[in-house]
């Protein structure tokens, strides 16, 4: 058995692989156990790791910092992507709103170490900060304020502080958001429902109608002529004219009688019904289409196809079809000619088979190649946000530089991709299920790690000395803040429970947290409002522990 010793406690890649591995699997497997029916999920693997450091099973210091920041920009990095596409539009509706609540989230968390660090009187404001860090799980704040009590002579082991603070930061912030759950009575699949129907009225979701053309000022006017006369986007997609199906182009003429099926945003249908005619059920699109006329769905593979307008590509005049809808992400789009296409795109098509083929030649339709992670991209854009967060940002006064880090640098340049990326020939575009495993492989990694760095002195330090009373005030600094921030979006702001769980994970700059949310939510709402938020939150979560720091030592 002298080898599975060596396993378990030599300093090995064996050893440190199979370290991580064990406290991994076995924090999952515990994660779905539920305490008042409520399950921590991968959140677990941190306390599993506490444990494991606990009982001596360490990892080599240098192999467990790079685990820890390689998981955690592998876990921020795939985050960024997915809500790239949609950040933009959701910062435009809610992001001021989102942002005011950080900076209130932050200022509190300040205000209440402060109001401790005074009515304790026992402990030092190096210690407090370090509390801090780790009550608002904010590691390159800890990083911050060590080099500046570096620059002041001073060699106090804040991070003891931090290390003492954390675990309860993860679980205070959860328990806040529970709270505010079974306070406020929400219910989950209510609140997914309201936000399905903030999602349609943001994004008009086409609509299909069959109308008959009975308004005489359209006779005899061609679709182009229509469309110039009316200011409101619609898509003919058939015609049924002469007892004829016919394929539409804008040189079609449309005549009294004349059945069309239609395709236009939601808020348009009644408008549009009234301009052209009226509603009418009694086509069969399906059994006029016969054998040689179908409409077919074709996904966008072909790399040279990414980040072109549609009407660019010219499908009408080549090949003879219409395009009605763009499907992206689940979500139906109108196909305007000025839609910029994506790899992973889906067309509704319409037209010849024959030339519905040709079609699907030329965009690539194959399933079997949007399986292939776009490697280039995800490494390019890694290292991108490495150097964007290495970047030191000076201030007046602040001897330190600011830095956003190797995660807030990740993020951005992520979520810029996402949405820029086709304008430089990047292909963003990852599988739901790729991108899902990414971002668990990645926070597990950075869970198992902060836990195993803490637990060897975990225990030790809560029995001994202040430990518990840190504990105690990190708890406070963590869920005060957090509780009343929660009331106040959801009172007064009225803000989604699953947007509300993100904004607080990203003010927290706390990826356990948003890993929680995601698994409750089974939605991309959590992801985005923290994305929303990180960045500013990293900024001040950094500046105000230098400052804190520099002001008090």
């Amino acid at each position: 058995m002298e080898w599975f010793e060596n396993l378990l406690w030599s300093n090995s890649i064996a050893h440190s692989v199979f370290i991580f591995a064990a406290i991994i699997s076995f924090g999952f497997l515990l994660g779905k156990i539920k305490f008042f029916g409520v399950s921590l999920g991968v959140t677990f693997v941190l306390f599993t790791g506490i444990a494991a450091g606990h009982f001596g099973f360490t990892v080599n210091s240098e192999i467990l910092a790079f685990v820890k920041d390689f998981g955690l920009i592998l876990f921020v990095y795939f985050i960024g992507l997915q809500v790239g596409p949609g950040f933009f539009s959701s910062f435009r509706k809610d992001g001021l709103q989102m942002n005011l609540l950080t900076c209130a989230t932050v200022l509190m968390n300040i205000v209440v170490a402060l109001a401790i660090f005074y009515i304790a009187g026992n402990i030092s404001m190096p210690m407090m900060v370090g509390v801090l860090s780790g009550a608002v799980t904010n590691t390159p704040g800890l990083g911050a304020a060590q080099s500046a009590l570096e620059q002041s002579g001073s060699a106090e082991p804040i991070a003891i502080g931090y290390a003492i603070a954390y675990p309860l930061g993860v679980i205070g912030i959860i328990i806040s958001l529970l709270a505010v759950r079974y306070f406020f009575k929400i219910k989950l699949d209510k609140e997914n429902e309201a936000l399905q129907k903030n999602k349609q009225s943001d994004i008009q979701q086409p609509k299909l109608l069959t109308l008959e053309v009975n308004n005489p000022a359209i006779f005899g006017k061609s679709i182009l002529e229509i469309a110039k006369l009316f200011d409101k986007k619609f898509i003919i997609s058939r015609i049924f004219t002469n007892d004829k199906l016919q394929l539409p182009k804008s040189e079609s003429i449309l005549q009294q009688g004349d059945k069309i099926l239609l395709v236009t945003s939601g808020s348009d249908v009644d408008m549009i019904t009234a301009f052209i005619g009226k509603k009418t059920e009694t086509i069969d699109w399906n059994a006029l289409s016969g054998e040689n006329f179908e409409m077919r769905k074709i996904i966008i593979t072909r790399s040279n196809i990414n980040g072109k307008h549609l009407e660019s590509l010219r499908l009408r005049s080549i090949y003879g079809v219409n395009v009605t809808r763009v499907i992206r992400a689940e979500t139906n789009l109108l196909a305007n000619p000025e839609l910029t296409l994506r790899i992973g795109d889906t067309l509704v098509v319409v037209g010849d088979t024959q030339a519905i083929d040709n079609v699907a030649g030329f965009l690539g339709n194959s399933v079997k190649k949007l399986r292939t992670p776009n490697i280039v991209t995800i490494f390019l854009g890694i290292m991108l946000g490495i150097l964007l967060g290495s970047i030191p940002i000076k201030f007046p006064g602040i001897p330190m530089p600011v830095k956003l880090g190797l995660a807030g640098g990740s993020l951005i340049i992520a979520i810029l991709i996402g949405r820029f990326g086709h304008n430089f020939k990047m292909v963003a575009y990852t599988s739901q299920s790729a991108n899902l495993m990414l971002r668990e492989i990645g926070i597990t990694l950075f869970l198992s790690s902060v836990g195993i760095s803490a637990g060897e002195n975990f225990v030790e330090t809560i029995i001994s000395g202040a430990g518990l009373q840190w504990m105690l005030w990190g708890a406070l600094i963590t869920i005060i803040p957090a509780m009343m921030i929660t009331i106040i979006a959801r009172c007064v702001f009225k803000m989604n429970y699953f947007s509300l769980m993100g904004v607080i994970g990203g003010s927290y700059t706390d990826p356990p947290v948003l890993a929680y949310s995601s698994s409750i939510a089974g939605n991309d709402s959590p992801a985005v409002a923290y994305s929303t938020v990180y960045p500013l939150a990293m900024f001040l979560r950094v500046l105000t522990a230098q400052l804190l720091i520099m002001i008090f030592v």
